[in-house]
């Protein structure tokens, strides 16, 4: 049997692997995680290699047992806390709740969710490109894109893991894909345009780039640096950035502009009515640094948007 690592990590606060680590899986069936509320299994690329990494947390208030497998093993293991949200400091936010400076069902919200914590990834390739297969489509054409390039163009992950968890390809693999697979996918030639000119960067964009390996942390470039490197590339807008980011560097401000729901909600739950992107920026300006924060907890608040019209249908690409 392979080799494993394992430590203890125990965050001194409580966390939630379902409300944490939930924005890292695409789908229920998402090949690169899995997630219960006691335990997750993650399997990703390091600069060591790739890692299959398994997290078991018995509780909210519990530490986490953390084992890992691979080449990237070690690796691995040094970053698992910031998927726990070390990096994540609600401290500013949490006093900010105690003054009054957020609305009430924000603040209600926090009291009763202080376990969900923003995780950092250092995956900025891997979560470009997933946010790039979920422009313009439904979340079941998202997911069927994710999953067939993962089950065609990706590989096991290390060690004794679940059935079917595998490693996002590397970027000469999807380089590697032609017309009629994007077809089969179910992505037709915007989305596969803007994901060739992505593996055109992906090195330039990966958190180890130009850097000693002994030297490199998971968060290594600033959000700020990297949103202006992926805005350089035709195709990837502040939705996509946003999207990233949220989840590579847990980043607490960056909100998902352009979203076809998001506005709508965040409208209707704070003023009871539905508002354009421009006036979201304008209603969530006042709790910057925050904003993404803001927006977490009204996710989490149980409130649903009002549904207006027929569903966006999936488009059948395979013919294009």
């Amino acid at each position: 049997m392979e080799k494993s690592l394992s430590v203890q990590y125990d965050p001194k606060r409580p966390v939630s692997l379902l409300k944490t680590l939930g924005i890292l899986r695409r789908g229920l069936g998402d090949p690169t995680i899995r997630l219960s509320a006691t335990e997750a299994w993650l399997a990703f690329a390091t600069p060591l290699g790739d890692a299959s990494l398994h997290l078991h947390k018995p509780s909210t208030s519990s530490p986490a047992a953390l084992q890992a497998w691979g080449p990237g093993a070690q690796w691995a293991l040094e970053s698992a806390p910031n998927l726990l949200g070390a990096l994540d400091d609600w401290s500013d936010f949490d006093q900010g709740i105690k003054e009054g400076r957020f609305p009430q069902i924000v603040a209600r919200t926090r009291l009763e969710h202080p376990d969900a914590v923003l995780p950092t990834t250092g995956r900025i390739f891997e979560h470009a490109a997933g946010a790039i297969l979920e422009q313009r489509v439904t979340g079941i054409e998202a997911n069927h894109a994710w999953r067939w390039i993962i089950r065609h163009l990706g590989h096991r992950a290390p060690g004794p893991v679940p059935e079917g968890l595998m490693i996002f390809p590397e970027p000469h693999r999807l380089a590697s894909m032609k017309r009629w697979d994007w077809q089969k996918a179910r992505v037709e030639a915007q989305r596969a345009n803007t994901m060739g000119r992505l593996v055109q960067v992906a090195h330039s964009l990966q958190w180890w780039a130009g850097q000693p390996i002994d030297q490199v942390k998971p968060a290594a470039m600033p959000p700020g640096t990297l949103a202006a490197a992926l805005a350089s590339v035709p195709g990837i807008g502040p939705w996509t950035i946003a999207e990233t980011l949220q989840r590579s560097h847990g980043a607490g401000d960056f909100i998902s502009v352009g979203d076809y729901h998001l506005a709508d909600f965040v409208g209707q739950v704070l003023t009871g009515k539905r508002i354009s992107d421009s006036q979201m920026l304008e209603l969530l300006a006042p709790y910057a640094p925050h904003r993404q924060r803001v927006v977490r907890m009204l996710m989490l608040s149980g409130q649903k948007k009002q549904s207006f019209g027929p569903r966006y249908a999936p488009l059948d690409h395979r013919r294009r």
